[in-house]
């Protein structure tokens, strides 16, 4: 029995280890549904009560695993509820493949039932990669190159399905001229700048008597680096919203949030501080970093479109966090005077003092930040937090305190 397309489809995402998909399903999307059905035992479905969840879900689980997440939704209203969710990932920077249904091939172009310029609807989020399967032969390299420019670039990328080629049988790619044949494989770089850039970077660092560190998500992975700089700087630690926890509020130094929902030891360590270090972070909030020439400042990021993009940097490390920290520790100078670390570690015993003052005071029904702090110490070690947009991420960034061992997020 020949194979359809929308089973090798399927069978090909099982090959690159993709473990469950998360979607709802639609008549412009039923060949694949059908697929994974067949294949249940091998991969799981998770269907959402709506599309916009199943690309946030498919973006919290990128986030948590490190694997690329997979959504999947129906043609034209069910595609279109997929971009809140595929636009978090996005500006995020985690690898989400969305798969998507479209109308019959012969009806394109003529006003169809939900027919929707798809290419162009995606055509931002998607931009590194969107394309549409028109023949069976093409299913093969859509899929592997979706899923590879997804966790090359950390981005989004989606794989358009006309119904009718979900259920045609599935050929292989012909031996001849204009064919394309793609393989399943990737293998992340180990990116570290050059030992020039390392010791320029390290010179700044050694020079400055105040240095403050600023962390985000781009830094997980890279705990006990940070905290052995930290130690050798006698720098204290900020940390934008997606890098809460990336480091254990337990640590004396960790100043916490930075930026609007931040915390006052985290304003004082940037207004404050004559030397900047960031891993890892798109931190936004200009007004919340050192004033412009105030500071010499250092960049880590493994994007270089991310350098020098926040603040006008004096070295940027184009590298993995970690491994880039591994290189630039062995340059540090430790240094003697603890002064500036001694004045940051009071600061922060008595801002949570603040905090738990703040949360004992009365409030009818209930002070929403006493929830938060008596929830805190109750949460597992190993626990994941996900936090919504609003009111209740300030409750979230400020008054849960982080251990080692748990994840967190938000949108």
């Amino acid at each position: 029995m020949a194979q359809q397309v929308s089973d090798f489809i399927v069978q090909r995402l099982i090959s690159w280890g993709v473990k469950r998909i998360f979607g709802y399903p639609g008549d412009g999307i039923n060949g694949v549904m059908g697929a994974l059905n067949r294949a249940k035992d091998k991969i799981d479905f998770i269907q959402t009560r709506h599309e916009e969840m199943a690309a946030f879900m498919a973006c919290a689980h990128a986030k948590f695993t490190g694997e690329v997440g997979v959504c999947i939704s129906t043609s034209g209203p069910g595609a279109i509820h997929l971009l809140n969710g595929l636009y978090d990932a996005k500006m995020d920077h985690q690898p989400v493949v969305a798969i998507v249904g479209q109308q019959a091939r012969m009806s394109m172009g003529g006003d169809y039932q939900q027919e929707v310029d798809l290419h162009s609807l995606f055509k931002d989020v998607a931009h590194e990669y969107v394309h549409t399967c028109t023949s069976p032969a093409q299913a093969r390299h859509l899929i592997d190159r979706a899923i590879r420019i997804a966790r090359t670039h950390r981005t989004v990328t989606c794989v358009i399905l006309p119904n009718d080629v979900q259920e045609l049988d599935y050929t292989e790619p012909p031996h001849t001229h204009g064919s394309v044949h793609t393989g399943i494989s990737y293998s992340a770089p180990e990116i570290v700048p050059s030992f020039t850039d390392l010791q320029a970077a390290a010179d700044i660092l050694n020079q400055g008597n105040k240095v403050a560190i600023l962390i985000g998500a781009g830094a997980a992975g890279a705990a006990d680096e940070i905290i052995e700089i930290a130690e050798i700087l006698g720098a204290g630690v900020a940390k934008a919203l997606l890098g809460k926890a990336v480091l254990p509020d337990d640590l004396p130094f960790v100043t916490g949030s930075i930026g609007l929902l931040g915390t006052k030891p985290s304003y004082d360590l940037m207004m404050e501080c004559d030397t900047l270090l960031m891993v890892g972070t798109n931190f936004p909030y200009s007004e919340f970093l050192p004033k412009e020439g105030k500071v010499k400042a250092v960049q880590i990021d493994i994007d270089g479109r991310m350098l020098g993009l926040r603040y006008p940097t004096d070295i940027n490390l184009q590298g993995d966090s970690r491994k880039t920290l591994q290189a630039l520790t062995p340059l540090l100078e430790k240094k003697k005077d603890r002064a500036w670390r001694e004045k940051l570690e009071d600061e922060i015993r008595r801002w949570w003092k603040v905090l738990e003052a703040r949360a004992m005071k009365s409030a009818n029904p209930i002070n929403p930040q006493r929830f938060f702090w008596e929830l805190s110490p109750l949460l597992p070690d190993n626990c994941i937090l996900s936090a919504d947009s609003g009111s209740i991420a300030s409750w979230f960034a400020m008054d849960i305190r982080m251990r080692k061992g748990m994840k967190a997020s938000l949108r």
